[in-house]
């Protein structure tokens, strides 16, 4: 069958449709995506501004509109961080669907991470044991750690790419009081959250970084996959190090030039370097594997598994499987 799946993110909202069957990896068909930042949308009081709910329907019925001319079997639509923590929330979602169709599912940031580690489990298969895993998104950063598909333990902090640029590092390009500032609030999330709810968990055997920031950032320090295996570089903690000073001299317009950056992440990878090269330093991290499978490859997996009758129904995600 041919699946679509719309992710409504902080930064984009993409289209990805695959065909899919149980017992068979998922083959992508068609992948698209519109540019929101939406955490640049945001008010005062925390609801998302009149623009930005436009751009949130517009986006929304253009990757809706795509989906039926390429002739999808089934659509799932998501929304996370952005929609989900705004105030007028629930009065853009009612938007959305009078004028598309769709009811888009709010996934928790606890989804968020459940539904990725399923990704990158089944991508790097059982033989990876303990996963680490780091999720940046555009306004949350997820964690979460252990040995089966779906985690032991996972937070979602909001933390993400994009909102940590609006509201520590708005200047273009930010200066480096400005960079400290938010290395020290990440650092200090990082390790409450190190201290609260992993210091239990094994010794990983594989840390693994996913979304679109973190793909971005391998491609940039780690280098071109490998010719052969088509394996991503990992990213180095020591190679983040490096980077960051001259990320930070740069603005955003010029970011996205360099090796795997594209426009849209051009104005938050200063962000997302501070936040994942903390996230290691709090961690112990000294180098990660990239994984190319994210949440949205995780909600097809799902889907296909209750295809197959051997997991839950993808739309009730509290499900523990």
């Amino acid at each position: 069958m041919r699946l679509g799946v719309i992710d409504v993110g902080s930064n984009t909202v993409h289209l990805l449709v695959v065909d899919a069957h149980p017992g068979a990896s998922p083959v992508p068909y068609e992948s698209e995506r519109s540019l929101l930042r939406l955490m640049r949308y945001i008010d005062s009081s925390g609801a998302i501004t009149a623009e930005g709910v436009t751009k949130i329907v517009t986006a929304i019925g253009d990757a809706v509109k795509k989906a039926h001319e390429i002739g999808v079997d089934d659509l799932i639509v998501t929304a996370t961080s952005a929609i989900r923590e705004a105030t007028n929330g629930a009065e853009v979602l009612a938007m959305v669907h009078a004028q598309t169709g769709v009811n888009p599912q709010v996934l928790s940031g606890e989804d968020e991470a459940r539904i990725t580690m399923l990704a990158v489990r089944r991508w790097f298969g059982w033989s990876a044991g303990e996963i680490l895993l780091f999720d940046i998104g555009g306004g949350s950063f997820e964690i979460a750690q252990g040995s089966d598909e779906y985690p032991d333990v996972q937070v979602s902090l909001p933390l993400g790419a994009g909102r940590a640029t609006v509201q520590f590092i708005p200047d273009d390009p930010p200066g480096h009081p400005a960079v400290s500032a938010l290395r020290k609030h990440a650092r200090s999330e990082f390790t409450r959250v190190r201290d609260e709810l992993f210091a239990d968990r094994p010794t990983p055997q594989r840390v693994v970084g996913t979304s679109k920031t973190i793909r971005s950032l391998g491609r940039l320090v780690g280098g071109t996959d490998n010719p052969i295996t088509g394996e991503k570089a990992p990213i180095n903690y020591q190679d983040l190090k490096e980077w960051e000073p001259f990320l930070r001299e740069m603005p955003s317009n010029v970011r996205e030039y360099l090796p795997g950056v594209t426009p849209e992440r051009g104005y938050q990878l200063m962000a997302g370097t501070v936040l994942l090269r903390t996230a290691m330093k709090v961690f112990g991290v000294q180098s990660l594997t990239v994984s190319p499978w994210a949440l949205r490859e995780g909600i097809v997996l799902r889907y296909i598994d209750q295809l197959d009758g051997r997991g839950a129904d993808p739309l009730t995600l509290d499900d523990q499987s």
